[in-house]
């Protein structure tokens, strides 16, 4: 990773997001035009590998491919150069530097199935993440009001953020990396089989392989199959979900962010021989390179203030007919993942009026603009004008009166409507 740091120092920015239990630290390879910034309407996107340290695979491939983007960026390939200047890469080799330091000193032939998969607590990092499904499904089973539910975003519960709560460090670190940087689009690099797998990989009532499809199963199933289609060794069929009962990475990033996620099965063999890692490089480069341009599929845009062009972070950006809201980020900035069609689009914030707008997604690899300028309520700017010790202007004053007199209107209403069902109930209680 230094060695490309230093090859392409400008487009490369080495940083680290936490310490494994042993104190290795966990290094992030980002690409970038821009290195170490976010810009405003550009995608982030990430590869995870690692999680298993004795499945090297990943690893290797994503340190050739730093290597590669560096060197053909420098060459003028326009391909390589689109995608460093489009999109903010993020590439996180090794996960659980302690498991693939178990792993490597025994080597590929005497490493074993389990040896290195485990942190060093012996806690499988894949498993550790909070379990956000069991908390979706039951708010569905018990709530009678289905307008109250929530699709997204869905807070950590409180037992697992406790200090005794078993959690590993790797995995805090890379939860708060998630919450930290608006996300896209990623995928979780592991080995052992030759699979694409996608969200829910939880089942409900933890029933083995039953069909618990997200409300974006098709845009996932065409994620798994960009994938396994490009690659020489994954059947093109061999894509799924789920995979097991148990809550995983992919399950998480989809409902507590706003970025999907696939996991990669690589390789049946969980630590190749050195030997063999050129043509895995080739099996694998093209599906990295053009899982990666996925990012730019789909709605992109930013959601700004009508009246003073700032953009409004955490507003909510729905798709009709499609039961998963996405947020904007700090900035405003908001990208959603969509197969090819036309969708109506809605967007919240509080403080403003809802915007609906209809945005068609076309067949090219890029994505279709769809701002949103937002006004806000009378009350929000009476709000920040007494906040600020300001007058009240007269546009406001009418408009504030006009509620006042509609709410009266509307309680008059109701009082008289309540007043001539008792007259009603008497008269027919006297006769």
């Amino acid at each position: 990773m230094k060695s490309v740091n230093e090859m392409c120092p400008d487009i490369t920015h080495i940083y680290s997001i936490g310490k494994s239990y042993m104190g290795l630290k966990l290094y992030v390879m980002e690409i970038s035009d821009n290195p170490g910034k976010h810009e405003l309407g550009e995608p982030e996107f990430r590869y995870v590998a690692g999680m298993h340290g004795n499945e090297v695979l990943g690893r290797e491939l994503l340190l050739n491919l730093m290597e590669y983007i560096c060197h053909e960026y420098k060459c003028g390939n326009q391909r390589i150069v689109h995608l460093v200047k489009e999109t903010r890469i993020h590439l996180l080799p090794s996960m659980n530097p302690d498991g693939y330091e178990m792993a490597y000193k025994k080597g590929s032939e005497l490493a074993g199935w389990s040896l290195g998969r485990y942190s060093y607590e012996g806690i499988d990092m894949n498993h550790n993440f909070a379990d956000l499904n069991t908390v979706m499904w039951d708010a569905i089973e018990l709530e009678t009001d289905k307008s109250k539910l929530i699709n997204h975003y869905f807070p950590i519960p409180e037992y697992y953020t406790s200090e005794d709560a078993m959690v590993a460090p790797e995995t805090r670190a890379v939860i708060s990396w998630m919450q930290t940087i608006p996300f896209v689009l990623s995928a979780n690099l592991h080995g052992g089989e030759l699979v694409v797998t996608y969200p829910f990989d939880m089942t409900k009532d933890w029933a083995p392989r039953e069909h618990t499809p997200t409300p974006d199963e098709s845009f996932f199933r065409w994620l798994a199959t960009v994938y396994a289609s490009t690659n020489h060794n994954i059947n093109p069929d061999c894509i799924t979900l789920p995979v097991s009962s148990s809550v995983g990475m992919n399950d998480f990033s989809y409902l507590h962010t706003n970025c999907f996620e696939v996991t990669v099965e690589l390789s049946c063999d969980k630590f190749p021989h050195a030997s063999e890692l050129p043509i895995e490089w080739e099996n694998n480069k093209e599906s990295l390179l053009v899982y990666m341009e996925q990012v730019h599929r789909g709605i992109k845009g930013v959601v700004k203030d009508k009246d003073t062009e700032a953009g409004i972070a955490y507003a909510i950006i729905k798709v009709d007919d499609i039961d998963h809201h996405i947020r904007s980020a700090f900035d405003g900035d908001f990208w959603r993942m969509l197969n090819p069609g036309a969708y109506d689009i809605t967007v919240t914030a509080e403080g403003y009026f809802p915007a609906t707008r209809s945005c068609r997604v076309e067949y090219e690899h890029y994505p279709t603009i769809c701002d949103f300028h937002l006004t806000k309520t009378p009350k929000q700017r009476l709000r920040e004008i007494l906040a600020k010790g300001g007058k009240i202007p007269k546009d406001l004053q009418l408009r504030l009166r006009q509620l006042r007199i509609r709410k009266l209107r509307a309680s008059t209403k109701l009082i008289n409507q309540r007043r001539a069902s008792q007259q009603r109930r008497a008269r027919g209680a006297h006769n």
